[in-house]
C-alpha cells in the first residue's frame, strides 16, 4: 500500500511539470563565444598553450605531440601553412574531429553535419579564414551516456612570425546535440 501511495504522490507531483510543458531534464544553453590563441605545436619552446579542450574551454600545454589525450584540437605550421590537427592525426585514439562548412559565416552556421564522414579525425586540415569549422569533441561521460559536444570555430588571425592562431569558438553544452546556435 505504501508503494502505491508513493507512486500516486509522485504522479500528482509531476503532473504540474508536464501540464506546464516543462521538461525537468531539459538543459538550455546560451551563446557564449570566446576567443583563444594557440601556439603552433612545432615551436621549440616547451609547455606552450598549443592544444584546446573545447568542452572545458581550456587551452592545454603539450610537452610532446602524444602527451595526454584531454584535448580536442591543436595547431601546427607545416609546409608553409597553418593546419588544425585532431588527436588522431598524431596517432592518439580519439573521437574528436573537425568538419569544414564552406560558404557559411559565424551567424549562418546553425547546425553541425550529421554525416560522420564529414569530420576529419586523422589528418591535418589546412587553416583558412573563409570557412567556419565545426568541432566534434572527444567522448565525454554525460549524465546518461557517452557524449560528443559540437561547436563552431572562426579563425580571426594567424601570425607566422610568432607561430600563433587566434580564433573565436562556441560549444553547445547539450549531449550529442548538433545545434550550433541555442534554440529561440
Amino acid at each position: 500500500m505504501k508503494i502505491r501511495n508513493l507512486a500516486l504522490v509522485t504522479l500528482v507531483s509531476a503532473a504540474p511539470l508536464t501540464a506546464c510543458g516543462d521538461d525537468p531534464f531539459r538543459f538550455d544553453w546560451v551563446e557564449n563565444p570566446d576567443t583563444v590563441e594557440l601556439y603552433v605545436l612545432s615551436r621549440p619552446e616547451p609547455n606552450l598553450l598549443s592544444a584546446f579542450d573545447f568542452f572545458s574551454r581550456i587551452p592545454k600545454r603539450l610537452e610532446a605531440p602524444t602527451t595526454g589525450d584531454l584535448w580536442d584540437l591543436t595547431v601546427d605550421y607545416r609546409d608553409g601553412q597553418f593546419v588544425w590537427l585532431p588527436p588522431g592525426a598524431l596517432g592518439i585514439d580519439s573521437d574528436a574531429g573537425l568538419a569544414t562548412l564552406e560558404g557559411h559565416s559565424w551567424l549562418s552556421a546553425e547546425e553541425a553535419p550529421a554525416d560522420t564522414a564529414a569530420y576529419v579525425t586523422d589528418a591535418a586540415i589546412p587553416i583558412s579564414f573563409d570557412p567556419i569549422y565545426v568541432i566534434r569533441t572527444r567522448l565525454h561521460q554525460g549524465t546518461f551516456s557517452l557524449c560528443n559536444y559540437y561547436g563552431k570555430i572562426e579563425v580571426l588571425e594567424t601570425d607566422s612570425i610568432v607561430g600563433t592562431v587566434r580564433f573565436q569558438f562556441d560549444v553547445n553544452r547539450i549531449c550529442n546535440s548538433r545545434d550550433l546556435v541555442p534554440p529561440d
